[in-house]
């Protein structure tokens, strides 16, 4: 397991630019692969359930240079514990997380870096604002003193053709350049956070600055 990891990780780098961030996701991945995978050269880890994160945060502490994302769907109750793990939280989905994130970190003296999740499509199986959800939301997230909202985050339905994947991911670009040329001040489209294991080359293709991968490392996840 321990080579298959590390030969993993390096066919991967070898196959993408250098400037996207490879971020791996490591739900219900072991402790011990990921210590594996840091070994390997991985600093970003990405963890979808905040009590799963909780229980592996102190085990790896010693890792100090580690950074923490959070790609699955946040309650806002868990609000304030994830904002004391994740120094991402890129699966911001709606104009209450944003603004119940915004008044914790106020309190908490923090400012989490964040994606704002889009639905290019519909998709009930997904969370994330449409785009006109978005834009019309846009001078309220501008508000937000303590969050660092650093781009977009998307994840295309499932069963979806080649060409009908790169169309949301080049639908998600187009909408980051939207809200760049509207020039606001707490709102910056520098990230794109898009594409998984079976989808990140199209991702690339299409502009994006960190890809969120799991399966390809680590092999099937446990249920």
């Amino acid at each position: 397991m321990t080579d298959l990891i590390t030969e993993q990780i390096a066919k991967i780098r070898d196959s993408i630019p250098e400037s996207v961030r490879l971020i791996a996701v490591t739900k219900t991945v072991s402790v011990e692969a990921m210590r594996v995978a840091y070994q390997a050269g991985i600093r970003d880890f990405a963890e979808n359930r905040v009590q799963e994160a909780a229980e592996k945060y102190p085990q790896l502490q010693d890792l100090s240079d580690i950074t923490w994302h959070l790609i699955g769907n946040l309650q806002t109750n868990k609000a304030a514990k994830a904002l004391q793990l994740f120094e991402w939280i890129e699966s911001v989905d709606s104009l209450k997380l944003a603004l119940r994130l915004d008044h914790l970190a106020g309190e908490l003296g923090c400012q989490p870096q964040v994606c704002l999740q889009v639905k290019i499509i519909p998709d009930p199986n997904k969370f994330g604002w449409t785009i006109p959800e978005l834009l019309a939301e846009l001078p309220q997230l501008n508000d937000c003193q303590h969050l660092k909202i650093q781009g977009l985050m998307t994840i295309p339905p499932l069963g979806l053709t080649e060409s009908e994947t790169l169309d949301i991911f080049d639908r998600t670009r187009e909408l980051a350049e939207t809200i760049r040329q509207q020039n606001w001040t707490n709102i910056r489209m520098q990230e794109l956070s898009m594409g998984m294991s079976e989808d990140y080359p199209l991702a690339i293709q299409k502009g994006a600055t960190m890809i969120r991968l799991g399966r390809i490392i680590f092999g099937q996840r446990r249920s």
